[in-house]
C-alpha cells in the first residue's frame, strides 16, 4: 500500500497506549540487571519461547528483551537525534548523580526554547535512553 493509499483511511487505528518496547541484546543477564537496577523495571512471567529473553515492567510500560548472538556490536557514541526511549523524570540532577554513581556516561542538554532538560545515555547494547524534565506545556 502506498502512502497516498494510507491517507484515504476514514479514521486512525484504535490505539490505546504503548504496551511494550522490544530490545535485542547480546547479553541478556547484563541487560536485565541494567533495566532493573538502573531504571527500576521488574521481571514479569514470560511464555516459554524457544529463545532466551525477559519481560520487564514499570511506569506502565513493558520492555521485552530478546537475546541474539547476531546482535550488532554496541553503539558507543551517545547521540540525541537517533531512536530512543524517553522517560519523564521529576529530578534531572538525581538522574545525573545516579548515572555518575553507576559509572554510566551521559550527555546532558537544555533546550531554552522549550525549557526541556535532557540526559541521554546508552543501555549495554548501545540503545539510546533519554531522561527528561518537560514543562507542563509539553506534557500530555
Amino acid at each position: 500500500m502506498s502512502l497516498a493509499e494510507y491517507r484515504t483511511m476514514t479514521k486512525p487505528l484504535p490505539i490505546e497506549y504503548i504496551h511494550h518496547v522490544s530490545r535485542v541484546t547480546r547479553d541478556l543477564d547484563k541487560s536485565i540487571r541494567f533495566y532493573c537496577d538502573m531504571l527500576g523495571f521488574q521481571p514479569l512471567d514470560r511464555p516459554g519461547f524457544n529463545f532466551r529473553g525477559a519481560w520487564l515492567f514499570n511506569y506502565g510500560l513493558q520492555i521485552h528483551l530478546i537475546e541474539s548472538e547476531n546482535q550488532a556490536p554496541p553503539n558507543t557514541e551517545i547521540q540525541a537525534r537517533v531512536d530512543h526511549i524517553a522517560f519523564r523524570v521529576s529530578d534531572i540532577d538525581t538522574v545525573k548523580r545516579l548515572l555518575d554513581d553507576g559509572g554510566i556516561e551521559y550527555v546532558s542538554r537544555h533546550v531554552p526554547d522549550t525549557g526541556v532538560t535532557q540526559v541521554f545515555f546508552l543501555d549495554p547494547d548501545g540503545n539510546h535512553i533519554e531522561c527528561g524534565m518537560y514543562p507542563p506545556t509539553i506534557t500530555a
